[in-house]
């Protein structure tokens, strides 16, 4: 007997529902519809357009009902810190605010002005958040909440309109920084200096929670009366660790690239105190009673201002292009700190690479081959320098490293890979529902635990590993971690 599940992956960029199909031991991932996700730019806010999304996924879900069998199960996983507002009818109050909507960074000034940062990291276990609930609630007018009932993630919130049981997962409650992880309660004291009630926020629930059937209304319509509703891992990341086929006495860790990139493990609890307050690590909840314990490094926003810059020169270069020439490029001719600030802020990007060269006495790199070359070899290097930090706060290694969202040329991949000197798992895009499928599984009794659902995903979903093989890397981290101590960037 097969059985059927629907995961609706929520992106900020991009909309997926995927269909998982569980048959003989066997998962396979199967595209239902995609449809890009634009924020509604109006007359002083960036908005996101929840009725366009919810009506997109009710229609996607309609010829599902159709089948000769029924659908078991649909979740929802979305990103973090973004919320709905909904009234007691199970309207919406209006179209929630985008993270980056100008008003953001006001709440975020007015919270830190008044919040002390360790405040906020002993209840929560997480240094600020950029975009935060809690920041967000720093600009919030309370004459919006005179109507609200809920106040809800996002994909909960889409949990909520496709069930009518309002509950916030565990994993998207840590990504709201009001919710503490070592009670597993909202934190009472930031609510009240976020001035929101606490009977705005639903119950939290862990993931694999039963909500119930689809709402009658999108039963009627699909035809989908077997249908259940689950709360799996609402938020992204944690779907994606949900479904990497390891078990739970494997001692791994991840890598989450973008304009900042995660590097962070899997523990059985919270890890909070001052040095790792002090080290920059943050505790996020993660599938059951697990904590993903992290730390922001510097990502890929280095060289997106390359090619920002270089696009404004009339010099625009694809990933191919620039790929090649920094392959072609001699290895570890120089590197840089990609911690140090002067990386952090918007500029002309290859000459502070430059300049940070000459300042340290090395090779300056002035075509962009040797620039990239320059960047993805300092930013390899520095996940390891993470890598090591959070070994050594968790006092466990890693037997090899999990990639998550990694660009698709081969290059990043394979200078991560030996940098690490670790098994490298390259996870497929569809991690994230894979996870959300395997957890709803789980949850629906059709496998008997996650890491029989793991097994599963081993041996159905191909993935890419890469071994390490040049050792030259171990001395480039020596010169590396000289550089880094001699010039510490400031707090």
């Amino acid at each position: 007997m097969s059985r059927y599940y629907v995961a609706c992956d929520l992106g900020m960029d991009e909309v997926r529902m995927l269909q998982g199909t569980l048959h003989k031991g066997e998962l396979t991932i199967s595209p239902l519809h995609s449809f890009a996700n634009v924020p509604v730019k109006g007359k002083d806010a960036l908005e996101w357009n929840i009725p366009q999304i919810y009506q997109e996924v009710v229609e996607t879900l309609r010829p599902l009902g159709e089948h000769d069998e029924p659908i078991n199960g649909i979740s929802c996983h979305s990103w973090g810190s973004d919320y709905v507002l909904f009234k007691s009818d199970g309207t919406l109050v209006s179209l929630p605010r985008h993270r980056n909507d100008p008003r953001t960074a006001v709440g975020t000034k007015k919270v830190l002005g008044k919040l002390p940062r360790e405040t906020i990291y002993e209840e929560t276990g997480a240094l600020p958040i950029p975009g935060s609930t809690l920041f967000q609630l720093g600009a919030e007018k309370s004459l919006r909440f005179s109507g609200t009932r809920f106040l809800m993630p996002i994909a909960d919130g889409f949990n909520y309109l496709l069930s009518g049981v309002p509950r916030v997962e565990a994993s998207q409650a840590s990504m709201t920084q009001l919710y503490n992880p070592a009670t597993k309660a909202w934190s009472e004291s930031l609510l009240k200096f976020a001035g929101v009630s606490p009977k705005l926020f639903p119950p939290v629930v862990t993931a694999g929670t039963e909500l119930g059937p689809l709402a009658p209304e999108i039963a009627q319509q699909s035809t989908l009366r077997e249908t259940k509703v689950l709360a799996t891992c609402s938020h992204e990341r944690a779907a994606s660790l949900a479904g990497l086929p390891s078990n739970d006495g494997e001692n791994w860790a991840y890598i989450w690239p973008g304009q900042e990139t995660l590097i962070g493990a899997q523990l059985p609890k919270p890890f909070i105190n001052e040095t790792t307050r002090e080290m920059k690590f943050s505790n996020e909840v993660s599938f059951g009673e697990s904590v993903c314990f992290y730390k922001r490094a510097t990502g890929l926003w280095i060289l997106d201002e390359c090619r920002r810059f270089w696009a404004q020169k009339d010099r625009e270069m694809d990933d191919e292009l620039l790929t090649h020439l920094a392959a072609s490029a001699p290895p570890f001719e120089a590197l840089i700190n990609p911690a140090d600030p002067r990386f952090h802020t918007p500029g002309d990007m290859p000459l502070k690479i430059q300049a940070y060269c000459k300042e340290t006495n090395q090779e300056v790199p002035w075509k962009p081959g040797p620039i990239i070359r320059c960047v993805l070899e300092s930013l390899a290097l520095l996940y390891r320098k993470v890598l090591t930090e959070l070994e050594y706060l968790t006092g466990r290694g890693s037997t090899r490293v999990c990639f998550l969202g990694l660009p698709q040329n081969i290059l990043p991949k394979s200078f991560i890979a030996n940098a690490l000197q670790l098994p490298t798992l390259i996870a497929p895009p569809e991690a994230a529902a894979i996870g959300n499928i395997a957890v709803q599984a789980v949850a629906l009794g059709h496998n008997n635990s996650l890491d029989e659902a793991r097994e599963i995903v081993c041996h159905s979903i191909k993935m890419e590993t890469i071994m390490p093989h040049a050792t030259v890397w171990d001395t480039a981290y020596q010169r590396f971690v000289e550089l880094a101590v001699a010039a510490v960037p400031a707090a």
